[in-house]
């Protein structure tokens, strides 16, 4: 009896313990988001937002745990991506800015045809519209966290090309309003197709030519349909990080500053990954039996003077873009 009272005692004071543990130390509150992206596992920027996910729990201490789905495997295409998170369909998207005009014209003022020539201008001129395009994200409920480039852009195709009546019905995949109607007026048939859908459309026959950067030909092994890569140096091109803005708001102040201030510490750190891809990655297309060279001068010469014509209609357009036009070419030296 003393021995069964004991027990019994044992397991009151136990009982007791376990439900003073339990009020001491309340579950921990979690975070979790889902991150969509268009681009495949292999693509630097998907590779950017695995680590940003992964240094995200670590600074909140694993009150924040994002869920990075690649390849639009959630059923959300590139160019829906900010709509999708301005909604709430998904709390989180990695996207290209310049394929969201149709909902935000802003987005595709860096991406203007032949207005940035290399990395250090496109820093410049971030510098400068970066404020704008925050505040456009805002307007459609989300937070942008960062940005960061794509490398140079080139032309990809099965045959050589020497000249602009090579370029005459080519059926080229273009990415966003802009390049295709630039394909158009340079007499090719361009066809808007989104990163995932390029391979079964070259498988299918149905595009002789791609236009994207030489990462994304890597990853998508363009070698296996096609022949050439020509260096066109077209438009330069951002992607961002975005949250949802009502998801954003239900985090504590401590998580929010620990995630910007790790955005504003990774940032420039993706976009030295982003530098370094470009020169990698063309030589793995000749390793793979690609050649890559320049685009022949005169069809270029022809592209540029097709290009900057996109530029007043833009400004004319789109309100505040002017006076930073203005100013960064004056600062390159374009003026």
């Amino acid at each position: 009896m003393l021995r069964r009272t004991f027990i019994k005692t044992a397991a009151a004071i136990t009982g007791a313990a376990a439900v003073a543990t339990l009020i001491a130390a309340p579950a921990l509150a979690q975070t979790k988001w889902d991150a969509s992206v268009p681009w495949g596992p292999s693509e630097f920027h998907t590779k950017n937002l695995i680590r940003f996910a992964e240094e995200v729990g670590k600074v909140t201490n694993g009150e924040v745990q994002i869920t990075v789905h690649t390849g639009g495997s959630l059923g959300i295409k590139g160019a829906e991506s900010l709509r999708s998170v301005q909604d709430g369909i998904v709390p989180m998207a990695e996207m290209a800015g310049f394929q969201q005009t149709g909902e935000e014209p802003l987005l595709g003022f860096e991406a203007l045809p032949y207005l940035i020539n290399d990395y250090d201008e496109l820093e410049m001129f971030v510098g400068k519209i970066r404020g704008l395009y925050e505040a456009a994200f805002e307007k459609h409920n989300q937070k942008m966290l960062y940005t960061v480039p794509w490398p140079s852009q080139n032309i990809f195709t099965k045959d050589p090309v020497s000249s602009m009546a090579d370029l005459k019905d080519l059926r080229i995949r273009t990415y966003n309003k802009t390049s295709t109607e630039l394909m158009t007026a340079l007499g090719m048939s361009p066809q808007l197709i989104p990163s995932p859908d390029i391979v079964p459309a070259l498988a299918a026959g149905g595009i002789d030519a791609v236009m994207t950067s030489g990462s994304t030909a890597v990853a998508q092994k363009y070698w296996e349909f096609l022949d050439h890569t020509y260096r066109t140096n077209h438009l330069w091109a951002l992607n961002q990080l975005t949250v949802n803005l009502d998801e954003w708001n239900k985090l504590s102040a401590k998580n929010q500053k620990a995630i910007t201030d790790l955005a504003k510490k990774l940032e420039p750190e993706f976009w030295d990954v982003s530098r370094g891809e470009d020169s990698v990655k063309l030589k793995e297309l000749e390793n793979q039996g690609m050649t890559v060279e320049p685009m022949n001068a005169a069809i270029i010469k022809e592209m540029q003077a097709e290009g900057r014509k996109f530029w007043k209609p833009f400004t004319d357009s789109v309100a505040g873009s002017g006076p930073i036009l203005e100013e960064f070419l004056k600062e390159a030296g374009k003026s």
